[in-house]
């Protein structure tokens, strides 16, 4: 059975037709029992530990988090309690200690990236979710349209502007944007001559070592199996048939949807886009044995991408399959 793809699965009732009513949303988040969960400059408030725990603010904690955010969300309920998320972005370090000291502990603003893949339970779904929408009212306060200053309605989940500054009556409504981007994992029954291998790449800025699967942005015009093969064409040369959904998995760094796909090679021979790859090759099962961890301090070795991602989903389904584990 495949590991379960962190970040996915947010459990919440979104309340898409409740939090219409602003006054409602209003009750909702006055509620003492309603959880806050506070977003701080991109990075989630976290107790610290060998297993990182989501902090999430109630009582008075949660109302003065939400008194001093620039952004407040309503995430969705669980039953009857309540979940939203708090922007407080514009506070100073020093101003946050009011709301990192909850019961016996101390908590700490860190970035999910850092400690996604040491969580366990559906917390980190929710923390994504909180992370991904905070992200993008920082970047629509403004209507790209008309330019005009932007509100933020139904529960944070809509902006809108008023038509600018002209006095017009029209008025334009931005909605949360998510980025599609696919991400496959190629496989060959026997590349070169030695069994079978998949296709991974790496790029300079990442981490030593570090390969990866293949991955890019949809085009607009272009479905989601065509972009599979175009992106693996482009950045690799290799023409790819047998395009197969497995699973998505929301990113929020910052704004992505992955769509996760297999693929079979057509062809074998390499030639790589430089300006997307440092480099890009077949591996074994044999090889891939040898594989470090993402977070491994030895130098220069190979390594496979975060437990985290659903690049590492695809390439443990791909080895469970195959015999590689």
């Amino acid at each position: 059975m495949a590991k379960p793809l962190q970040y996915a699965g947010v459990a919440l009732d979104r309340a898409n037709a409740l939090r219409r009513d602003a006054a409602w949303v209003a009750e909702c988040l006055g509620e003492p029992g309603t959880l806050v969960t506070p977003v701080w400059r991109g990075h989630n408030l976290f107790n610290a530990g060998p297993t990182p725990e989501a902090v999430f603010l109630n009582g008075e904690a949660a109302q003065s988090a939400m008194s001093a955010a620039g952004t407040v969300v309503l995430l969705g309920l669980d039953d009857r309690t309540a979940y939203a998320a708090a922007d407080l972005s514009a506070l100073e370090k020093n101003a946050l200690a009011p709301f990192t000291k909850n019961d016996t502990k101390t908590g700490e603003f860190d970035d999910l990236r850092h400690v996604g893949a040491l969580m366990t339970g559906p917390e980190a779904a929710i923390l994504a979710y909180a992370r991904g929408m905070i992200h993008w009212h920082q970047r629509h306060l403004f209507c790209g349209v008309c330019g005009a200053p932007t509100t933020s309605r139904d529960g944070g989940h809509v902006r809108i502007c008023d038509g600018g500054a002209d006095g017009g009556d029209d008025t334009h409504m931005h909605f949360p944007r998510t980025d599609p981007a696919v991400i496959m994992l190629v496989a060959h029954d026997n590349p070169e001559g030695n069994g079978p291998a998949c296709l991974l790449g790496r790029q300079r800025r990442w981490v030593d070592g570090m390969y990866s699967t293949l991955a890019g942005f949809v085009e607009p015009g272009e479905t989601l199996e065509a972009a599979v093969a175009r992106e693996v064409l482009e950045e690799a040369g290799i023409h790819v048939t047998d395009v197969r959904y497995m699973a998505s998995q929301p990113w929020p760094f910052p704004s992505s949807l992955m769509l996760g796909y297999r693929a079979r090679a057509e062809t074998t021979d390499i030639k790589i886009d430089n300006r997307e790859l440092e480099d890009a090759r077949w591996f074994t099962l044999e090889e891939m044995k040898s594989f470090g961890e993402w977070g491994d301090a030895s130098p220069r070795k190979r390594r496979f991408p975060r437990t985290d991602s659903i690049s590492r989903w695809l390439i443990d389904g791909w080895l469970g399959e195959t015999g590689g584990v």
